[in-house]
């Protein structure tokens, strides 16, 4: 009996080891094809992959967050920071962005659900951050009250969660940059959150599968400075 419980038990190590390792390639791949996905098609479908990945595994709260940062990146693209960059059109922003920030909400809240650490839950804090930022910039004057709200407090929970999360700083010093001198912000009030979201990245320990997306974003905020 000892000897059958032994096997079943070496048995059950060996099929959750290879779980895991299908697990770990997939979700490679899919990350390493970031980098290349430049057009919502390509993002879309990026979002689907991760999305599959999630349902297949049940379990973990990586895919999800990958997810909505694939569809945050299109609704980005309504929005271009880069001068002279053509925005993309639609027939209805306020439609197109609600959708696509209804769709990241979806994915934040089952990563949400999954997630179990605070790091984790700071990571996915920021998806909300970008979904109420999103919804704000389609009428900034009407929406700053309630969506301009949603976004600070999702920040300030997750700095709260994480202080050292690097990802938060850099959404902080954007939404300091981003606000008018008047109303408490402007370029020279973020330029020290900029070089505090650089220093958070490069002394960040990443982890396989992680979320590490901020240090090039803030870097090349902080060469506007010189």
């Amino acid at each position: 009996m000892k000897q059958l419980l032994l096997a079943a038990t070496i048995l059950f190590a060996v099929a959750a080891h290879a779980q895991r390792d299908k697990y770990n390639s997939a979700m490679l791949q899919a990350l390493e094809k970031f980098d290349s996905s430049n057009t919502p098609a390509d993002l879309e479908s990026l979002a689907a992959t991760f999305q599959r990945i999630g349902d297949a595994e049940k379990t973990q709260w990586l895919p999800y967050y990958w997810q909505g940062i694939a569809l945050s990146r299109i609704g980005w693209m309504y929005f271009p920071e880069q001068a002279g960059a053509a925005a993309l059109k639609t027939d209805d922003l306020d439609k197109t962005i609600a959708d696509i920030t209804g769709r990241v909400t979806a994915a934040a809240d089952k990563a949400d659900a999954l997630a179990t650490d605070s790091n984790a839950k700071s990571e996915i804090l920021t998806l909300r951050n970008m979904v109420a930022t999103q919804q704000m910039i389609v009428d900034p004057q009407s929406r700053y009250m309630t969506y301009g709200q949603q976004a600070a407090d999702a920040l300030q929970k997750a700095m709260q969660l994480n202080p050292n999360n690097p990802r938060v700083a850099y959404l902080q010093a954007m939404s300091v940059y981003g606000t008018p001198e008047q109303f408490g912000g402007g370029k020279d009030k973020a330029k020290p959150l900029v070089q505090k979201a650089v220093d958070l990245a490069k002394a960040e320990q990443v982890k396989p599968l992680y979320p590490h997306w901020s240090l090039e974003q803030s870097e090349k905020v902080l060469a506007t400075y010189q």
